[in-house]
């Protein structure tokens, strides 16, 4: 909004407009809350304050009638604790149109006591400098008094610094102080902010109260403002009067009773959190290097075998029972090998015949499938796998057949289809790009953890 002369009057008026107006009196708790434009005022105290006169003087204005409204809120106040009316009834009579400005609405007249009265201002109250402002305050706690002796009456570093500059002033004018506390009257307690920590200051030279102000300046509840711990002020009110204000106790100047309340070090906890996570890089950063040098090993990827197995690698001994059998056949083994893929796929389609099916004509082997050795020697998978399927189209026979005339395996399914060379290529990362994939997948599995954790943590509140 600005301060002095540098107050925004459109800004200003929309405040006033959604939050009320900064100059106001409130009765609560048999206690009156008198709050003033303390910013706008400053601009009163500063050169040439004619040419900035509809900033400050709405303050000024209030001021002037503050006193009077009081009592007539305090009045109210107390005809509606007795179960009357706030106002008078209203007397007929006729008012002259030129004295229509200057006519009242009628009000009570009883003979009233005032409620003490607490001051509400944004910017402090002045104090001389290095006015000390008590244990409380977060920044810079009081100089240790030398031993034995009470607490400094000067401490510049305990102080709220009398000073101001562009758009700031830290405390308000001297003369513009004594003109609140005149005019207000009976100013027992005043809370003002600005300063953004606590600060707890006794004004003597202001007589309003008799004992002098006690002011207090309230933390921000913040934790932006430059306070680790932001807090409020607990104020407790308890003054019961008689109908005429006085109070029951026969005492006003224990009504009040002040309680600072310190919110949670938002900023620790940001900070605990920080470091938690730099732990967690470490640690997951560590795990990676030490599978990059194969100090820890990794976990097997769990397999899912086939229930028939696709690869039977024949042993030694198995070869040589075969072998005599193999040589008898080594030409007709030869001329299916050399055969072109258009005289393959008649083989195989031949193996389908009805008479290639009938097992009861061919004795039982090994192979399970009741066929000759010399006849599945230009057969790689089970019959039903040729259904409907052209061989001569494929090139995958060709490796499949390279491998069975060099007697190294025999296979029961695709090795050249699309699946397999794709298993073929599969990337093996080793060295520094082990290490990175394992930290990047680690850590992105924590961060998303501790994002669902964090989330749900916010949504239950």
């Amino acid at each position: 909004m600005g301060f002095a002369r540098g107050v925004q009057r459109g800004v200003r008026d929309r405040f006033n407009a959604y939050f009320g107006d900064g100059n106001r009196i409130d009765v609560i708790a048999n206690h009156t809350f008198v709050s003033i434009d303390s910013v706008s005022l400053s601009a009163f105290g500063q050169e040439s304050p004619q040419e900035v006169e509809d900033i400050w003087k709405p303050t000024k204005d209030f001021l002037e009638s503050a006193k009077w409204q009081k009592k007539r809120l305090i009045q109210r106040e107390l005809r509606a604790q007795q179960g009357l009316k706030p106002y008078p009834g209203m007397p007929h009579y006729s008012i002259n149109s030129e004295d229509l400005a200057k006519s009242q609405l009628p009000h009570a007249n009883d003979d009233v006591t005032e409620f003490p009265t607490i001051l509400l201002s944004h910017v402090p109250l002045y104090r001389a400098p290095g006015t000390p402002c008590g244990p409380l305050r977060e920044h810079w706690p009081p100089t240790p008094p030398p031993a034995g002796q009470p607490p400094l009456e000067h401490d510049d570093r305990n102080a709220i610094s009398v000073r101001g500059g562009y758009q700031y002033q830290n405390v308000l004018n001297r003369e513009i102080t004594a003109d609140i506390a005149e005019k207000v009257g009976d100013i027992r307690y005043a809370f003002s902010g600005d300063d953004h920590d606590y600060c707890e200051v006794v004004h003597k030279a202001y007589t309003s109260a008799g004992g002098g102000i006690h002011e207090i300046t309230v933390k921000s509840i913040s934790w932006a403002m430059g306070v680790r711990l932001p807090g409020i002020v607990m104020l407790s009110l308890w003054n019961p009067v008689d109908v005429h204000g006085n109070p029951k106790n026969g005492d006003a100047s224990k009504t009040v009773q002040i309680k600072q309340c310190l919110l949670p070090d938002q900023i620790g906890t940001f900070l605990k959190y920080g470091l938690l996570f730099g732990l967690t890089v470490l640690l997951l950063l560590l795990r990676a290097v030490l599978i990059t040098f194969g100090v820890l090993g990794l976990a097997p990827e769990a397999t899912t075998s086939p229930l028939l197995p696709t690869t039977n690698t024949l042993s030694s001994s198995a070869e040589n029972d075969k072998h005599n059998y193999n040589n008898q056949h080594t030409h007709e083994a030869q001329s299916s090998y050399s055969s072109t893929s258009s005289e393959r796929a008649s083989t195989l389609l031949s193996a389908r015949a009805p008479q290639a099916r009938t097992r009861s004509n061919f004795p039982q082997t090994d192979t399970g499938y009741g066929i000759p050795q010399q006849q599945q020697q230009g057969y790689s998978f089970p019959l039903v796998q040729h259904a409907g399927y052209n061989p001569a189209n494929d090139d995958s026979y060709d490796d499949v057949d390279n491998e069975k005339s060099k007697g190294r395996v025999k296979v029961y399914g695709q090795p050249g289809s699309k699946a397999a060379k794709k298993k073929k290529k599969k990337k093996v990362r080793k060295g520094v790009r082990l290490g990175w994939y394992e930290f990047r997948k680690s850590l992105g599995r924590v961060v998303c953890c501790g994002l669902v954790w964090y989330a749900w943590l916010v949504w239950r509140g």
